[in-house]
Order: C-alpha cells, then structure tokens, then sequence
C-alpha cells in the first residue's frame, strides 16, 4: 500500500448549517503536490436500515429528495446522535420513519459515499422481527410506508423511483445476508 500523502494544509472553505467544505493541499510521496476539497461530516454518521416485515416483505418509504426536488422511493435512515450506536440509532429511526421497533438488528456494514470528496459514512442495517411502536420524527410530511416484495430484487431495484445507490446496495446486502443466514 501506498504512503499517504502529507497534509501541507488544512482550512475551511465554505459552511452552511448543514454542509462543511474543506480545502486540503497535499503532498504525494512522490513529490507532486495537489489541492482538493472535501465535505466534512457533522456528526457521528447515519444509518440506514432494511426493515423486513416478514421473510419477503422490505418495508420502504417515499420521500421527498431536495437533491432530486422529487420524491423517491428508498430504505428508511437518518442522522445518528451524539452517543448513539448504529444500533441505537437504527431502532429510533425506524421507529420515527416507518412506526416499527426491530428485536433483531444485525449490522451488515459501512457505506461511504463519494470517499474521493465526501467524509460521509452511512451504517447499513437489517432490521428483522418488527413490532409496532411510533416516535415523533423530524419529517415536515409523513412518510408513505412502501412495503415491497424483495424476492424480484431485480425488478425492484430497476423501477423508476428506485435511484439511491445506498439504498440499492443494501438491498442487495440484506438478500444475500438473509440467504445465507436466515
């Protein structure tokens, strides 16, 4: 494995109340010296969760994407809390999204989105054996609970309101998990 570049410099570039930019110039063990941007996460990362009402049952939800300025149907995530485990997290928001505690949570793995720009990280989880519980979430609308048949994976994930990459490959995740523990 390569050495790692040397940070020459580090400085914010930009901030909102949601986003952090940062400019890092670098230095490569070859000697070439790069700038790049990045955002910066502001928290301790999200989760994201495929809640299974039954063996073929994935429950989904249809919200709206400002990224998109449309509607989408995805898995059920949010931001985690300070102090929160992904478990912890997982469970509240899929309590606030999609009115379900899970008695089984089985961690599947770490996402990073864009790792080339983005410090983003998104925790996937399969959440099994539900039960009902609602939590006020922070939704402006309620969310359309969705469930979907998971056995067509591919016929699922190829719809035209299907899009989020995170989502498609837990997805993925979660079936091949299921099949080969159950």
């Amino acid at each position: 494995m390569p050495e790692k570049p040397t940070i020459l410099q580090r400085q914010t570039v930009a901030q909102s109340r949601l986003f952090r930019a940062e400019q890092l110039d670098l230095r490569f063990s070859n000697g070439v010296e790069r700038r790049y941007e990045k955002l910066c996460s502001g928290g301790p990362g999200a989760v994201l969760m495929v809640p299974m009402l039954d063996p073929n049952t994935v429950l989904m939800v249809r919200e709206y994407a400002g990224g998109l300025e449309d509607y989408h149907l995805s898995l059920p995530k949010g931001a985690m809390d300070k102090g929160e485990t992904p478990e912890q997290s997982a469970n509240r928001e899929l309590k606030e999204e999609v009115g379900y505690g899970a008695s089984k949570l089985d961690y599947l793995k770490c996402l990073h989105l864009s790792p080339s720009y983005m410090e983003h990280k998104i925790h996937v989880l399969l959440a099994r054996d539900l039960y009902p519980e609602r939590l006020a979430g922070d939704e402006p609308e309620p969310l359309e609970i969705v469930p979907c048949n998971i056995d067509d994976l591919l016929a699922l994930t190829m719809r035209d309101d299907v899009i989020e990459g995170r989502t498609i490959a837990a997805l993925f995740m979660a079936r091949a998990w299921l099949a080969r523990h159950g």
